[in-house]
């Protein structure tokens, strides 16, 4: 996976002074992460520096839904506002925010009870969320275009008009959309002494029916590297309806063609990064690969 290379600049530093009235005199420490956007520990701060082409507006957009679940759930850090009361500022022509640094590290599958704890959080997350109505996105988050089935894959091997066909009666059919994270997975959030203790990354944030985020993330939190783990999956999903999770208990067929929406999406995505210059490895390509295969093992 390659991560971005965004530096922390002068500019950047004196951001911090006279936007946010924070001064520093130590070095910043790049933490490990960050396709797009880069993070940088700053005393008991993280300062985000996002990448070029997201506005400002999209960012601010992103992290008052942040903000609002902040209220009631605790693992979730509200951004630090400026002295002018932003989310987020212009910075080298990026947009930069910055947040409470809350200590962790990635969770594993190895972290006992780590995938009840994660859905049990994402339910939280939503009951948190369901009551918030945000205006319009400025720009469509990566997730939302062809969840109508109106936009089906241009990749050959992710063609499927059933699949276009389910999306379509799907979205006829949920209106109970509402703001979700968009991004839950094990690489968004921290553990510390085997708790779940953060969720960060809200760049990817949305209104969509929860189910979506649902599917997603039961796939994320209990796949393996070389097989689905279709037990775990069915505990996550247990354990998020237990917690009082607005989408409830998924069926088997939501599951399945919701994650493979998402798939078509990530390949949307890599391919996107491509026709940017990124350079994908070997692996980066084998997991692409394995991404495509699970599609076609999960088509109901």
């Amino acid at each position: 996976m390659p991560f971005t290379d965004i530096p922390f600049t002068e500019t950047a530093r004196r951001a911090l002074d006279v936007r946010w009235g924070l001064r520093f005199s130590g070095d910043p420490v790049r933490l490990r992460g960050g396709e797009e956007s880069a993070a940088f520990a700053v005393d008991d701060h993280v300062v985000r520096v996002g990448p070029e082409w997201r506005s400002t507006e999209e960012a601010e957009w992103c992290y008052a839904i942040a903000s609002h679940a902040s209220t009631e759930v605790p693992e979730v850090a509200a951004p630090v506002a400026t002295t002018e009361g932003r989310a987020a500022v212009r910075v080298d022509g990026r947009p930069m925010s910055v947040w409470p640094l809350v200590p962790g590290r990635w969770p594993t599958r190895e972290t006992p009870g780590v995938l009840a704890q994660a859905a049990s959080l994402l339910a939280r997350l939503h009951r948190a969320l369901a009551g918030m109505q945000p205006p319009p996105r400025p720009v469509p988050s990566g997730l939302e275009p062809g969840l109508d089935g109106s936009e089906p894959s241009a990749e050959p091997a992710l063609a499927d008009p059933e699949l276009d066909s389910w999306l379509a009666e799907f979205h006829r059919t949920h209106r109970n959309h509402q703001a979700v994270h968009g991004d839950f997975y094990p690489g968004n959030t921290l553990t510390d002494g085997g708790v779940l203790t953060a969720v960060v990354d809200w760049d990817e944030a949305c209104v969509v029916p929860p189910a979506v985020e649902v599917a997603y993330a039961a796939l994320e939190w209990a796949e393996q590297e070389s097989a689905i783990d279709i037990a775990a999956m069915h505990s996550f999903l247990q354990a998020y309806a237990a917690a009082g999770g607005p989408a409830g208990l998924l069926d088997e067929e939501t599951l399945a063609q919701l994650i493979r929406h998402r798939l078509r999406r990530e390949a949307v995505y890599f391919h996107e990064q491509r026709r940017l210059g990124v350079v994908h490895d070997m692996e980066d390509f084998a997991y692409h690969a394995r991404r495509l295969e699970v599609f076609s093992e999960l088509r109901p």
